[in-house]
C-alpha cells in the first residue's frame, strides 16, 4: 500500500505512527495540495492528505477513515476497542485531537495572509478553541497513564499528534507550564519510534 502525504500535517503524522505501531510496510509519497503542481486531487476529491491507497488501487481517505480500516486489518497492537462506550470515548479524544489541529491549522494559513486581510477575531476564535480544548484534555487525562487509562490507544495517539504540531507549529502555547499531565504523556509517547521517527520536518 501506499501512503500520500506531507511530513508536517498531522494528520498524516497519525497515519504514519498508527501504521508503525502496527508494523505495516507501505510506500510514503512525499505530495502536498499547498506544493506546486502536486498530485493530491487526481486521488482525493477533497483535495486533502492523507490518502492512503490500497494494494487492489482502493483509495480511502480522511486519517479516520484510514486508522480504523488499519486497525480493522492488522489484529496485533489493536488501538480501538470493540464497538461500545469505550471506543465511542477513544474515537471522542480523537475529534478533539483533530479540532485542534483543525483550528491550528486555520490560524497558522490565516497567519500567512497579508496582515491588512487577516481577521483577529477570526484567529482569537480558534486560538480559544485549542486553549478550551487542551484544558479538557488535561481534565480528562487526569492521572492516567494514558487517555484512556491503563493501556495505549488511538486516543494517545491522536493527543500526541495534536500536542506535536503545537510544538512544532505554536510553540509559543506554554501547554507544557499549564497541563504537567500533557506534557508527561507527550514526552513519555516521544519515546515511541512510532512517533521519535514522524517529528513534523518543513
Amino acid at each position: 500500500m501506499k501512503l500520500i502525504g506531507s511530513l508536517t500535517s498531522p494528520y498524516v503524522r497519525k497515519t504514519r505512527v498508527v501504521l508503525a505501531e502496527k508494523k505495516i510496510d507501505y510506500e510514503f509519497e512525499i505530495d502536498s495540495p499547498w506544493l506546486p503542481e502536486n498530485q493530491v486531487s487526481h486521488v482525493n476529491p477533497l483535495g486533502k492528505i492523507p490518502v492512503l491507497v490500497l494494494d487492489d488501487n482502493t483509495v480511502l481517505f480522511d486519517s479516520r477513515v484510514i486508522v480504523e480500516y488499519l486497525d480493522n486489518v492488522a489484529p496485533n497492537n489493536k488501538l480501538m476497542p470493540a464497538p461500545n462506550r469505550e471506543r465511542s470515548e477513544v474515537r471522542r479524544w480523537e475529534a478533539l485531537a483533530d479540532g485542534i489541529c483543525d483550528a491550528a491549522a486555520l490560524v497558522f494559513l490565516e497567519r500567512k495572509r497579508p496582515a491588512a486581510q487577516q481577521s483577529p477575531d477570526w484567529i482569537t476564535r480558534q486560538q480559544l478553541k485549542i486553549i478550551t480544548s487542551l484544558e479538557y484534555m488535561a481534565s480528562e487525562l487526569a492521572d492516567g497513564n494514558w487517555c484512556m487509562g491503563t493501556h495505549f490507544s488511538l486516543a494517545d495517539v491522536a493527543c500526541g499528534c495534536a500536542l506535536g504540531y503545537l510544538v512544532f507549529r505554536f510553540p509559543e502555547i506554554d501547554w507544557r507550564g499549564k497541563h504537567p499531565n500533557l506534557a508527561r504523556l507527550y514526552e513519555k509517547l516521544m519515546l515511541r519510534p512510532a512517533f521519535s521517527e514522524t517529528i513534523p520536518q518543513g
